[in-house]
């Protein structure tokens, strides 16, 4: 037997920093300490064992002076040191010295105590010689009849391993195992029993499931789990026991145990696609989402729904349970709220739309008032992005949702207003007969607005689509309203020197007469004002934007009063009103130049802004036809080319992702008949309870075989040279957040190797978890040695070391391999990801760290540049293909991309093709990368993979 075969099943850690004792003083201590010191004694031998150490002299000693005592301590040990010391000579006969043992394995065995009666069969599970298990059996099939569950249930353990790997010593064990199972009333040892005989005998299982399965609901949640496995295994391999068994599953669905009610639920979706079964499953994992308080549970079960609703014949059955999804919604975690929406939305029909609004705007009533949430303004956010998507698709349900959402334009939360303004402005555009509504809400609200970019926006819509007189008016009055008295220079300055009201009090201190160096006389009296002080946000709003320096809502409202009383000429007749109404347009934006250009602002009006309002009183003061067409129809045109842009955009994307959901069948397609299926090959459908231990094991395979280039071979790294004593080899495996490195290790030389040691180092954020145990090769013989390396952040890395080695009956030192670096790429940590474009310009403006790239590549064409630099950087581009079709000369695209840890990175391409310098130009240009920081998503490395990339050579 090899080394690498020789395992440990006990994992126990091995402390390196003191220096290993010597035989004679741990033979000391075996023979004359007391219990402490032998117990100290016991595991130092084992971990010299565990690294390697024979230690053959020691084994008569342990069995003479440890063997016999009775402390649990020792006891546990042994069992340790059993398992772990080579029981046989070198041409593979058992060693002598193991009858011994045996006799005292047969002696626990039968001991009083339940606790050393258990572990000792959980260690018999573990041996490999049959010589040793043989003398046991009866006293292991006694251990069924013991009056403590813990013995019995090891007792059954035992039974179906030795079972398992040596049938002659007990040939009978699954009607053994059968009749213990119909007797025994413990749960744990019938969940025991009933595992093995599906293992075992699966046609014994299936007779005692028969028996009982009225009576499966009133059995232990462990039980039901192997009863859910056994039904799945079954019903796959033999699709016409489906009829039988189903039942059982639906039963199960109403079990106590979450985790049943999970498997069940999985179970009943692969065994039957009936609306029914499919109902009953997802039902069954909305109960589970809404009673279970761990959040991960709830992602993890809102997965599987929306893996149900992926499926197109199962879509229609989702689609009536969507008011019990939403009740997911009563869960504070954003992110189970954000898939939730979704799935709503994902699912919503002209059936059901009227509900969803309602209970949406529940939710945002809710929102309004609860704030000690640090997520409540997303949520908001949601909900109303939610609300938006309804409205577009259900034209009728918009009257409903403006009137709760425009209350939201006088929102603290910027980003839920700037989502409602957004969405009002396309309602008011799309929906004609809504726009009296619209327009009447915003001027109740208009006033309340406190952010200025939504003033901003409420201005040009009003502006846009006030229509009536009496809306021109009022719309007016808003404005004079937020604006304050005027002029404004005149009224602040008064204010500053404090001019006094008539109705204010001033009281006058006694007069003090006081003498200059001058030699004249000087008057000092005391004024104090009963006036309170003017606070700041007792301004009107518009007012306060003015005063802070923000004129470019200035230059807004120019615009909107333009347009205003360029209607209002229309819709009136009389020359004095007309006059009237463009007179006091003009003051105000006159009114606002002068303060532009005073020292009242926190900040000068710009040049662009004064330009725009100078613009507007021209336009005014002339009235021309062409201006009034560019400002009352060319814009309301612009906006509805860009919605139009954007629905089309819209619309093809839901093409291409219900292309994607569609099967499609090319006609040389062969097809599957159940019935003349085998039985290895059917369909589905992997083992769902393989996945999920290989899933929880961190060990999923990817779908791999579709892409030759992405085996597994492609990640194989060579580490030693072919004519090095030692070949070496690595297969890289990146999980989420750690490294799996499976080395491959040759003896190439004739000798025996002893000690066999791979030493890993790593640079970077990278850290070794354990260190690889030694190991003793045969000549020419080979082992897998694997690695855990943790990874703490998105960084590349490096792992590096070495292979050292002892030559059997050399006397030289230890001899050295220097193993190649292996290089652990970034890119397996980043993942394309999407986001908005207000999420994009948000994150843009926020995240503090940026680095630039110079392109400097041999590519000629701008697109082709652009794919290249997405394959090299796994990021996404958000710009849509609309938009970068056609050729120009120079091109701008945003990237996106988020690393497994969360963490966001942006790019944005800024390339161009100089055409002066010919057709054979390359592209040049630069990127720019930007992230939250720098120590928290450490961009030096993807910035050095885009350098890479940008230097990429045609050939």
């Amino acid at each position: 037997m090899t080394a690498a075969e020789n395992v440990c099943y006990t994992l126990i850690n091995v402390p390196m920093d003191s220096e290993p004792p010597s035989e004679i003083s741990l033979k000391n201590d075996l023979e004359k300490g007391d219990v402490k010191l032998k117990t100290e004694a016991l595991k130092k031998v084992i971990i010299m064992i565990l690294n390697g150490e024979k230690l053959p002299g020691l084994l008569m000693t342990i069995i003479r002076f440890v063997l016999p005592l009775q402390d649990h301590t020792i006891k546990k040990l042994l069992l340790v040191f059993w398992e772990i010391v080579p029981k046989t000579t070198p041409d593979g006969r058992l060693l002598q010295e193991m009858i011994l043992v045996c006799d005292a394995y047969r002696k626990d065995l039968q001991h009083p105590n339940e606790f050393i009666r258990g572990s000792t069969l959980r260690f018999l599970c573990k041996l490999k010689e049959a010589e040793l298990l043989e003398p046991l059996m009866p006293a292991i099939r006694a251990c069924l009849e013991h009056r403590h569950s813990y013995v019995r249930r090891n007792a059954v353990l035992a039974i179906y391993t030795i079972y398992r790997n040596f049938e002659h010593l007990i040939p009978d064990a699954p009607e053994l195992i059968h009749d213990f199972l119909v007797n025994e009333k413990d749960a744990s040892c019938k969940r025991n029993a009933f595992m093995m005989l599906i293992h075992a005998d699966q046609d014994r299982a299936l007779d005692y499931l028969s028996t009982c399965i009225d009576q499966v609901q009133t059995f232990g949640d462990i039980l039901q789990l192997v009863i859910v496995e056994l039904i799945y295994k079954v019903c796959h391999a033999n699709p016409s026991e489906r009829a039988r068994f189903i039942r059982c599953i639906y039963n199960l669905l109403q079990s106590s145990s979450p985790a049943v009610k999970y498997e069940a639920a999985g179970t009943l979706v692969t065994l039957s696609s009936a609306p029914t079964a499919i109902k009953a499953a997802a039902q069954c994992y909305i109960d589970l989402i809404i009673k279970e308080s761990d959040n991960n549970v709830k992602l993890i079960v809102l997965d599987r729904l929306i893996e149900l609703k992926e499926h197109p014949s199962h879509e229609r059955v989702l689609q009536d349970l969507v008011m019990d999804i939403l009740r997911v919604l009563s869960t504070p975690d954003l992110e189970v709220r954000k898939k939730t929406l979704q799935l709503a939305l994902d699912l919503v029909s002209s059936r059901n739309v009227e509900e969803l609004v309602i209970v949406l705007k529940k939710e945002v009533i809710k929102t309004n008032n609860v704030t000690e949430h640090e997520d409540t303004d997303k949520y908001r956010q949601l909900l109303v992005r939610t609300l938006h998507s309804c409205s577009v698709r259900f034209p009728d349900m918009a009257a409903n949702v403006i009137p709760v959402l425009m209350e939201f334009l006088s929102d603290n939360n910027e980003a839920a207003a700037a989502d409602v303004l957004e969405f009002v402005r396309e309602a008011i555009q799309r929906f004609d007969n809504l726009r009296p509504l619209i327009v009447e809400k915003m001027l109740e609200v208009f006033h309340a607005i406190k952010s200025v970019k939504i003033y901003r926006g409420a201005l040009w819509i009003l502006g846009e689509y006030c229509s009536t007189k009496e809306d021109i008016q009022s719309v007016m009055t808003e404005v004079r309203r937020s604006l304050g008295e005027i002029p404004i220079v005149e009224s602040e300055i008064k204010k500053e020197a404090g001019e006094l009201k008539p109705e204010e009090e001033v009281s006058v201190g006694p007069v003090q007469k006081l003498v200059t160096e001058m030699g004249t006389y000087a008057t000092q009296s005391a004024l104090s004002s009963s006036r309170p002080a003017k606070k700041e946000e007792d301004r009107p709003p518009l007012r306060g934007f003015l005063l802070d320096g923000d004129f470019f809502v200035a230059a807004s409202l120019a615009t909107t009063l333009t347009k205003i009383a360029l209607r209002y000429v229309s819709l009136v007749q009389e020359k004095k009103k007309q006059n009237s109404f463009i007179a006091e347009a003009m003051l105000l934006m006159a009114t606002i130049l002068h303060l532009g250009k005073s020292s009242l602002p926190k900040k000068p009006i710009t040049d662009d802004d004064v330009d725009r309002i100078s613009l507007c009183l021209k336009v005014l003061s002339e009235c021309s036809p062409l201006m009034n067409d560019i400002f009352n129809k060319e814009c309301r045109q612009s906006l509805s080319h860009m919605l139009s842009a954007k629905l089309e955009e819209e619309k093809l994307s839901q093409k291409k992702e219900s292309e994607k959901r569609n099967v499609t069948v090319q006609p040389d397609d062969p097809i599957s008949f159940m019935q003349l299926t085998a039985k290895n090959e059917m369909s589905s459908k992997e083992d769902q309870f393989q996945l999920s231990l290989l899933a929880a094991m961190g060990n999923t395979q990817r779908k791999e075989a579709a892409d030759p280039l992405a085996s597994k071979l492609n990640k194989v790294t060579q580490l030693t040279g072919f004519s090095d004593p030692v070949y070496a080899e690595a297969y890289v495996h990146v999980n989420q957040y750690d490294i799996v490195l499976d080395v491959l290790v040759v003896n190439q030389t004739s000798d025996t190797l002893q000690n066999c040691t791979l030493e890993l180092a790593t640079l970077g954020d990278l850290k070794l978890v354990e260190k690889p145990s030694p190991l003793t090769l045969a000549p020419h013989d080979f082992a897998n040695i694997k690695a855990n390396v943790k990874v703490a952040s998105t960084e590349n890395g490096i792992i590096f070391g070495n292979i050292v080695y002892d030559v059997s009956g050399a006397a030289s030192d230890r001899n050295c391999v220097v193993l190649s670096d292996i290089h652990i790429d970034i890119m397996d940590y980043i993942q394309p990801a999407s986001c908005t474009d207000a999420e994009f310009r948000q994150m843009w403006a926020e995240f503090e760290w940026e680095n630039k790239v110079t392109v400097n590549t041999n590519i000629i064409d701008l697109n082709e540049y652009l794919q290249h630099i997405l394959k090299s950087t796994n990021m996404k581009c958000l710009t849509p293909e609309k938009a970068l079709s056609g050729y120009c000369g120079f091109m701008a695209a945003n990237l996106y991309a988020r690393s497994i840890f969360g963490e966001d990175a942006l790019a944005n391409v800024s390339i161009e093709k100089p055409i002066h310098l010919g057709p054979e130009a390359p592209v040049t240009g630069h990127i720019r990368i930007r992230a939250k920081s720098q120590s928290a998503l450490n961009f030096r490395t993807s910035t050095s993979q885009l350098k890479r990339s940008t230097r990429f050579t045609t050939v």
